[in-house]
């Protein structure tokens, strides 16, 4: 009873709107009702999706774009007429016309909305989660079919005028650009901190940095003194030395006293600034006296700044005095920065580990010392990381990456700080590929043989700054392996031809063996010869074909049967019917004479001259089995026997079947050859001879 009121319901919802939707053309995102009782399917309301298509019951998607109601009533009754009998009471009636548009780019839910027929840019962002700090709202554009429209956003949000935003439709794309001070990694966005941090570029404006409250690059205006940049950067800070403010304009550097300027108001001492000039504000020390030393900790210490040191302080003298690296510290690559442009490297963790190898460098006057901070590599500040500490390892590992380098790690520790590799990992042929020119560039290594053998950990491969490790994945079955056996080495791979179910090239191991692989190739069908398999060995300097009687081991399942293979050997099943010369003749019975198929047949042991004779067919209806003959061959020249098989028929316990081994020859008579047979033949010609004497006294 439920469902038949939400079907009135439906029907009443669908008259109401009936008149209104006449003529409009159906849009994705509308509503259809489609009535057609005595069916359960049609009691929920049906949706046009993005391509204007409605998925019908048992029939599928039905396109209905461009069509009015009418037109899609008709189209769509066409449709079900294929599968439902009685439609006297099919109708359709569109519930509602909301449109759908796809909002992209830089907003926090993008993706399909559904609007009303009337609404605008500003409802399809509001429906996406609204704007992402840091979108460009002055270019923002409407994608309709091949056309693009250009939207000034903030046009409307500062004038509100309806009349700069386009009308939307159904199918449409808003794209929301990034602002361009983004660059090209996504920030926490924050638009009154980027214009204090600048809004020109280093060429067109002035740079200031160090002790200001607001460093950065600003815009340059005509008549611009050093005062007004100072301003525009929100003045100095309390630390600033004003006395010693350093200026840079063209090819020209100065020392400026904004004190000196400050307490005379003489203009002349404005120095003069202009498009490009820098502007450095040093921290403020106490004077040092001639008998003691300034240096300069900087980075990640307790607290950063100038020292006075007396002589013959060391290196952890100054650390210490700075209260040390704090837990942020990246202590391996500490940079000791000279006057002289020299840049000194120190490792405290090699220090501490052997001091005597790794000494610290003694510290002079105006040294400075700096500490950075470790590198997260789930940040993107892992672009900070040079080329020449910085390692790289891609492929099947759980973990792949670039990562910070250090001499004193090796092949293991860069493969578990990458997670390992994982269970798809072809660990027997990883290669090392260095930067540089010629075939010495690229290293192999198998990993997988290391770790099942327990290699010599001097002989793992040496690596150094720059490198790139690269672990190829394994095929994930047999099939998926002939789509991308091109990957593997030739020397990690084995070939099977021939009659198996998936013929083609495998990857191999030492851990794997022949069965391995003719399992992985799906084994031998129905018309292998399992008795004559061939293995070319491939691994030296001459040519090596064995041959294996698979057969034979499933009979027995001897172990020592099975042969040895390795990677670049090729195995070979043939056909049962393949050329004779497939079998030699010490393997195989001849069968000949009145037989229906005469002809060599492989030789087992299990068989008897009835078990040749039925493999043959048996013998034909002109076969004299009464002296069937038998030719022995053995060492000391072909021995024959005769054997009745009708006797043997009759009274098998008093005529045993004679033995048959390969290499002999079994020869079944024509019953002509029989000796009542060249009785009669005889007396005919007897009887011939006294007609002709009869016939020649007569005459």
């Amino acid at each position: 009873m439920m469902r038949y009121l939400i079907c009135l319901l439906f029907l009443f919802c669908g008259l109401l709107l009936g008149t209104a939707h006449a003529n409009q053309t159906l849009s994705p995102g509308d509503v259809l009702n489609i009535q057609l009782p005595g069916e359960a399917a049609f009691i929920e309301p049906f949706d046009v999706n993005d391509r204007s298509q409605v998925l019908l019951p048992e029939i599928g998607l039905v396109s209905v774009a461009g069509l009015t109601e009418q037109e899609a009533e008709d189209v769509v009754r066409d449709a079900l007429s294929s599968v439902y009998r009685n439609l006297d009471q099919f109708s359709l009636n569109v519930l509602s016309d909301e449109i759908r548009v796809r909002v992209l780019g830089y907003v926090d839910s993008p993706g399909t909305v559904s609007l009303s027929p009337d609404a605008n840019i500003q409802m399809a962002i509001a429906a996406a989660g609204g704007l992402k700090a840091g979108a460009q709202l002055d270019s923002l554009l409407v994608n309709r079919n091949d056309d693009s429209i250009p939207v000034n956003y903030k046009a409307y949000l500062d004038s509100g005028d309806l009349s700069l935003l386009p009308p939307l439709q159904g199918g449409d794309t808003v794209f929301v650009p990034a602002a361009p001070q983004l660059g090209n990694v996504e920030i926490k966005f924050d638009a009154a901190s980027l214009v204090e941090a600048g809004d020109a570029s280093q060429e067109t404006g002035l740079t200031l940095f160090g002790e200001f409250r607001n460093p950065g690059t600003f815009s340059y205006r005509e008549e611009m003194t050093v005062v007004d940049a100072i301003m525009r950067a929100g003045g100095v800070t309390r630390y600033a030395d004003v006395t010693k403010i350093r200026i840079i304009t063209g090819d020209q550097s100065y020392l400026w006293d904004l004190k000196a300027y400050l307490d005379s108001g003489e203009k002349a001492q404005l120095p003069d600034i202009k498009p490009g000039s820098i502007v450095f504000a040093p921290i403020e020390v106490d004077d040092i006296e001639t008998n003691q030393r300034s240096v300069y900790i900087m980075g990640e210490v307790k607290a950063p700044g100038a020292y006075e040191n007396p002589h013959g302080a060391g290196f952890v003298d100054v650390l210490a005095n700075a209260g040390g690296p704090t837990r942020f510290a990246d202590t391996t690559q500490i940079r000791v920065l000279r006057e002289s442009g020299a840049s000194l490297h120190v490792d405290l963790v090699q220090f501490s580990a052997n001091p005597a190898l790794h000494p610290l460098p003694d510290i002079g006057t105006g040294d400075v010392i700096f500490v950075p901070e470790k590198i997260d590599f789930n940040e993107n500040s892992w672009l900070k990381v040079t080329g020449d500490r910085a390692i790289r390892i891609i492929g099947a590992v759980y973990n792949p990456g670039r990562f910070e380098w250090n001499d004193s790690m090796g092949f293991l520790d860069v493969l578990a700080h990458a997670g390992g590799p994982n269970q798809e990992a072809n660990l027997s042929n990883i290669r090392i590929l260095r930067q540089g020119a010629g075939d010495s560039n690229l290293t192999r290594f198998n990993l997988e043989a290391f770790i099942n053998e327990g290699g010599d950990f001097s002989k793992l491969p040496r690596l150094q700054a720059g490198d790139t490790i690269i672990i190829d994945e394994l095929p994930k079955d047999p099939h998926d392996n002939k789509a991308s056996w091109t990957r593997l080495a030739a020397e990690d791979s084995i070939y099977i031809f021939g009659q198996v179910g998936a013929p083609g090239r495998y990857a191999f191991n030492n851990q794997m063996g022949i069965l391995d692989i003719i399992s992985a190739a799906d084994g031998p069908n129905g018309d292998a010869n399992l008795r004559q398999v061939r293995i070319s060995h491939r691994d030296g300097e001459t040519a090596n074909v064995t041959k294996f009687d698979l057969a034979l081991y499933f009979e027995t399942g001897d172990e020592s049967l099975l042969p040895q293979v390795v990677a670049g050997d090729v195995i070979y099943f043939p056909k049962l019917t393949a050329d004779w010369l497939d079998h030699p003749p010490e393997h195989v019975v001849r069968l000949m004479g009145e037989v229906n198929a005469p002809g060599r047949y492989t030789f087992s042991q299990e068989m008897s001259l009835l078990d040749l004779l039925a493999e043959a067919g048996g013998p034909t209806d002109r076969a004299y089995i009464e002296r069937i003959m038998i030719v022995n061959t053995s060492c000391c020249g072909d021995e024959s026997q005769a054997f009745n098989l009708r006797d043997y028929v009759n009274d098998p316990q008093g005529n045993p079947l004679p033995m048959l081994r390969a290499g002999d020859t079994v020869y079944v008579p024509n019953d002509d050859d029989s000796t009542p047979s060249q009785m009669r033949q005889g007396l005919r010609d007897v009887l011939s001879v006294v007609t002709l004497v009869v016939l020649g006294a007569a005459l």
